[in-house]
């Protein structure tokens, strides 16, 4: 196992009523600054939930953070909380949602351009409180400290981390998942797949404990994802979905080993030009990743394989062969399709992706940093078409 310094401060208060806890964690005469997206919280009854648990406090709000949020549109929102004095961040909504909130939190109190922020690493000497109630199970953002962001000016999709825009606490109500489209319950799985694979598929350091907890969350998403899809009202399913993709991404699974991260770099790229969701790109590179650095990645494919496909049968070649078409199976069964060629993007378009990872400098990519430009040309090449 590797050294590691694991930290995670988010208080998370889940189930069924849960939203109105809020009102104890967020202090009385705060000046609270809601935000949100396209409105569904306003039909699905969260919105009125919230509300009446901020009963008598000061709240303004921001609407319309989109997925992939963008800077243009988070930049009105920090106009905003600085022109009324915003004490308290609350978002409420997806992974989207919280990303851009994160950034807000940030780039309230930065000195100079916020967008240093993202481009320039700038460093950030403090950032508001934020919270989250989470209503799209997907990319974890309720429990770590990462966000992405897409500046539309200049098709830069990047991210920054930092301790301080950890949420102080995060709802997960399952039950606020119900209405959520076929598509957006897809996507959650994918992209939480997604995420444990890249810090699982990677090379043995002696670690089960971390094996041993992505496997049971893959699993867990293997058994659980369809039945979302068939059964839209289950609360146990949809709690256990939302738990499995939290614990994906808030930095448990991840300490003691190595990370790999390419294919969602590589991901975020086909987002900034051509505007897949994040987890159809995930969908698309993930199993060309697996096939180009299926050398590399040998003992952990092979124990992939074994545990989560009971592929034990055959020869090493075969069971890896076999792991990666069952992988792209899944995310099929899920209703997201696994190649570009799947949303009209042709062959054509490769160059363009590598420019832009040259371009981001995301030319030492993966566990060993030996996906270079011309591995993830062929990353590309090979998520085209079957």
């Amino acid at each position: 196992m590797l050294n590691f310094s694991f930290y995670n401060p988010t208080k998370i208060l889940f189930g069924k009523g849960q939203i109105a806890a809020i009102s104890k964690e967020i202090p009385k005469d705060q000046r609270i600054l809601l935000t949100y997206g396209g409105g569904s919280i306003k039909q699905n009854g969260v919105y009125d939930q919230v509300m009446a648990a901020l009963a008598g406090r000061t709240v303004f709000e921001f609407a319309g953070i989109e997925p992939n949020p963008t800077y243009e549109t988070l930049m009105k929102a920090v106009e905003l909380a600085r022109r009324e004095k915003v004490d308290f961040l609350l978002a409420v909504g997806g992974g989207s949602v919280v990303d851009g909130t994160k950034f807000i939190a940030a780039a309230i109190p930065f000195v100079g351009d916020p967008w240093d922020i993202l481009a320039n690493r700038g460093r950030i000497e403090t950032a508001l409180p934020l919270g989250s109630v989470l209503t799209l199970p997907a990319t974890g953002s309720e429990m770590n400290s990462g966000s992405v962001v897409t500046r539309r000016a200049t098709n830069d999709k990047l991210a920054f981390m930092h301790p301080l825009v950890y949420p102080r606490f995060s709802v997960l109500d399952p039950t606020t998942t119900f209405t959520l489209p076929p598509r957006q319950i897809g996507n959650g799985v994918v992209d939480a797949y997604t995420h444990i694979m890249e810090q699982y598929l990677t090379y043995p350091v002696n670690a089960p404990i971390q094996d041993r907890f992505a496997e049971g969350l893959l699993l867990t998403l293997i058994e659980e994802g369809p039945k979302a899809l068939a059964m839209p009202d289950d609360y146990d399913v949809r709690a256990n979905i939302m738990w499995c993709t939290t614990m994906a991404l808030n930095g448990l699974i991840g300490a003691g080993v190595p990370g790999d991260w390419a294919t969602h770099m590589i991901g975020h790229e086909i987002t900034a030009l051509h505007g897949l969701d994040h987890a159809q790109t995930l969908a698309i590179v993930l199993p060309s990743v697996m096939q180009v650095k299926r050398d590399k990645k040998r003992a952990k494919l092979l124990q992939y394989a074994a545990r989560v496909w009971n592929l034990t049968d055959g020869d090493e070649d075969g069971r890896i062969d076999a792991a990666i078409a069952k992988t792209r199976e899944f995310f099929e069964r899920m209703g997201v399709h696994t190649y570009l060629g799947d949303y009209g993007i042709k062959a054509d378009a490769v160059p363009a992706l590598v420019a832009q990872l040259e371009r981001h400098e995301l030319t030492k990519l993966g566990e060993y940093g030996d996906i270079d430009l011309p591995t993830s040309r062929k990353v590309l090449e090979l998520s085209v078409a079957a």
